[in-house]
């Protein structure tokens, strides 16, 4: 998805625990891992633009994470069926030599099908759930044919809000985008 910004750019894996030990609301959770996320890797890169992103699916006030299993999988994909969550995407963006650091949140709203045994099992036995929070993507084939209504950006519900991103990259570090450097570590 960082394509569509005509930025270079390069991945690194960021060495933190993403596990949360207090009660956090959604956007809360999310900011503080992309904020987690962020540092250690614009420290080790500090003439880099740092991006780190993390995304939960809350619904009725829980936060649904990757499934453990395809039971845990199944568990979550029964619990949205037929109703509706938020998906919540938190951003960071950070340049160390220029002692910059900047976190947004996006949510949007989605609203599932009712989804039947068989095609919740036929969506888990595809191994699609297993690394997505709230266990589907609504990217995979099969999405729409669940997904029964979004309010909000298609792009963050996938795990880069490009709008938000876009804009925060312009508003807090425009100066740094003609840099040839400014988004590779």
């Amino acid at each position: 998805m960082l394509e569509h910004t005509g930025l270079a750019f390069t991945t690194t894996t960021s060495p933190v625990d993403e596990t949360l030990h207090a009660p956090h609301t959604p956007d809360a959770a999310v900011q503080t891992l992309a904020r987690r996320k962020v540092r250690p890797v614009a420290q080790s890169h500090p003439a880099a633009l740092v991006l780190a992103a993390d995304t939960v699916v809350a619904h009725d006030g829980d936060i649904l994470t990757k499934p453990e299993d395809a039971a845990h999988a199944r568990a979550m994909l029964c619990r949205l069926s037929g109703t509706t969550h938020t998906v919540h995407t938190g951003l960071a963006l950070a340049h160390t030599a220029s002692e910059r650091e900047v976190t947004r949140v996006e949510t949007t709203t989605v609203a599932l099908a009712s989804l039947s045994g068989s095609e919740i099992r036929a969506y888990v036995e595809s191994g699609s759930p297993m690394d997505k929070a709230g266990g589907y993507g609504i990217q995979d084939h099969t999405a729409p044919f669940f997904v029964k209504q979004i309010k909000g950006d298609y792009f963050n519900v996938v795990g880069l809000p490009l709008r938000c991103l876009y804009s925060t990259l312009h508003q807090s570090f425009g100066d740094l985008l003609d840099s040839p450097t400014a988004a590779q570590p």
